[in-house]
């Protein structure tokens, strides 16, 4: 896939002010700092589509962007922030649970996980949780350019072994850095598949 064009369309607070849902869309979501925008900027080859910051917590609303006129691409808020209220947190959560839950033209949710650590309990909440609610995900692991190759693979294998614990089949799996455009091709031509099955180039 070639992004000729990407496109900030609105920001929305609840799920109900999202863009109509005439095309697919595909959501982008991980804990703060994750790099989520910066991973969304390396995509679309757009140093400044999704904001980013060195603070936690930029991204507070369900944003949309238009890509090629054909599909959207969803920055959906960061979780596991802890410098807001509980109620702030609260809201957030309700407010991305709304959205996976409701959103009848979402095809598929991109969870971003630092590859830096090991696995975290927020992380394999919200995983377990996307599978019982039965919606399809992948994972992206970000930050690749901060380990060598062997620990990459190792941290990697960690991730499956714990999952595998739980999950009778593993979810597709991608390595990215934003710095290094690691995983780049992989991610968008996943993407294109995932819209030639539903109809959509």
């Amino acid at each position: 896939m070639e992004i000729k064009k990407a496109e900030f369309v609105k920001s929305s607070t609840k799920e109900s002010d999202c863009p109509d849902a005439s095309i697919p869309e595909y959501a982008f979501v991980g804990r703060s700092n994750v790099g989520k925008s910066s991973l969304i900027n390396m995509l679309t080859s757009r140093k400044k589509l999704a904001k980013t910051s060195a603070r936690p917590g930029k991204t507070q609303l369900i944003n949309h962007f238009i890509i090629n006129d054909s599909w959207y691409l969803v920055d959906l808020p960061g979780y596991g922030w802890a410098r807001v209220s509980k109620k702030s947190k609260e809201d957030w959560k309700q407010m991305i649970n709304d959205y996976l839950k409701r959103r009848k033209n979402l095809i598929n949710v991109f969870v971003l996980i630092d590859l830096r650590h090991e696995p975290q309990k927020i992380d394999l909440e919200f995983i377990h949780w996307l599978g019982e609610e039965e919606i399809p995900f992948c994972i992206v692991f970000t930050k690749a350019d901060k380990l060598g190759k062997t620990q990459i693979q190792s941290n990697q294998t960690i991730y499956k072994k714990t999952l595998a614990g739980s999950w009778e089949e593993l979810p597709r799996m991608f390595i990215s850095s934003s710095e290094q455009k690691v995983g780049r091709e992989e991610i968008l031509e996943y993407l294109t598949d995932l819209n030639k099955q539903v109809n959509w180039e």
